[in-house]
């Protein structure tokens, strides 16, 4: 068990010990509840939380960050009933669920992009997916082996241990070969970024949505954030400008992308996997009422806003030059 979960069980020992002294009615939209969040998800889910809060006032959603590991089992051994992760159950995990009386609900929240960045002094503007596979596993050690530069070494730069996003670029451009060179695990994504903002030398792997320049949701009181998302523009999204995100192009391709919507929509930006909300909830309890509020317009609204691709609504347009 991770410390993580260890302390998560904790924390959900002494919720369940206030709960049983201070009843709280569970609806759909009032009472207490847990969700677990992969933690490269977690700047979108804790706008789902607040917006969901403050709509319904009576609602409490504690929502912890983990690797997807760790809320996996959060779900199976019961210390919560609503999950968000980048991928499907397994069968062994539903089966185990079934044999404790639980009935499974998956469904796709959104499709979130994996951004590859680096520092601006960087002169690369785009890379393929052979060559970001020889950089990962050590062939590539200098920016000059791949174009002419005066950088230096090739410093990779990922969230953390046990990342999601570090599994899916083993499956989807190592191919099971581990990492080599000069790569570092930090604690967040938000660490990522400062250090490809100050190193010249790093290219970071992070998931989209902590690179989109549009955080008005975020500088927002939640009042305003709330009248926001019910209109209906068509504003499009530009990337953070503290740091270069890079175009990756298919080996058998003439051009590369960058990760916006629509190239996430099209499938011609590679880099992109599907989030789940999974939930062994009961109908009209209050994880149940979170997971549609996310799976509704609203919630899909404010991924949208984040330049991951929502499940339920068009993606935003960008005009090409």
């Amino acid at each position: 068990m991770t410390k993580k979960l260890i302390i998560f069980s904790f924390l959900v020992a002494i919720l369940t010990a206030v709960s049983c002294t201070r009843p709280t009615k569970n609806t759909s939209t009032s009472g207490i509840a847990t969700v677990i969040c992969d933690e490269s998800f977690e700047n979108i889910l804790n706008q789902e939380v607040e917006i969901f809060e403050y709509t319904y006032p009576n609602a409490n959603i504690m929502a912890y960050y983990m690797d997807e590991r760790s809320a996996i089992d959060s779900l199976t051994e019961l210390k919560t009933q609503l999950i968000v992760i980048p991928s499907k159950l397994s069968e062994a995990h539903i089966a185990k669920l079934k044999l404790q009386n639980r009935n499974v609900f998956q469904q796709r929240l959104a499709v979130d992009a994996i951004a590859l960045i680096v520092n601006q002094n960087n002169t690369i503007e785009e890379l393929t997916m052979n060559e970001l596979h020889d950089i990962f596993t050590g062939k590539y050690t200098r920016w000059d082996e791949i174009e002419p530069s005066k950088l230096g070494k090739i410093q990779v730069i990922f969230d953390h241990q046990g990342s999601s996003i570090v599994r899916h670029m083993k499956d989807s451009i190592m191919h099971g070969e581990p990492f080599a060179g000069e790569v570092y695990a930090q604690n967040s994504n938000k660490d990522v970024l400062d250090i490809v903002s100050k190193n010249k030398n790093a290219i970071g792997i992070i998931g989209v949505s902590w690179v989109t320049s549009d955080m008005k949701g975020r500088s927002m009181s939640v009042a305003e954030h709330a009248k926001e998302l019910q209109k209906n523009d068509t504003t499009t999204l530009e990337f953070n400008d503290n740091i270069k995100v890079l175009k990756i192009r298919r080996d058998t391709e003439p051009i590369g992308y960058q990760p916006y919507q629509a190239y996430i929509f099209s499938g011609q930006y590679p880099l992109f996997r599907s989030i789940y909300v999974v939930s062994i909830a009961a109908r009209g309890s209050l994880s149940h009422g979170f997971l549609a509020f996310m799976t509704g317009f609203i919630g899909q609204k404010i991924i949208q806003n984040t330049g991951v691709l929502p499940a339920a609504i068009q993606p935003r347009m960008v005009q090409l030059e």
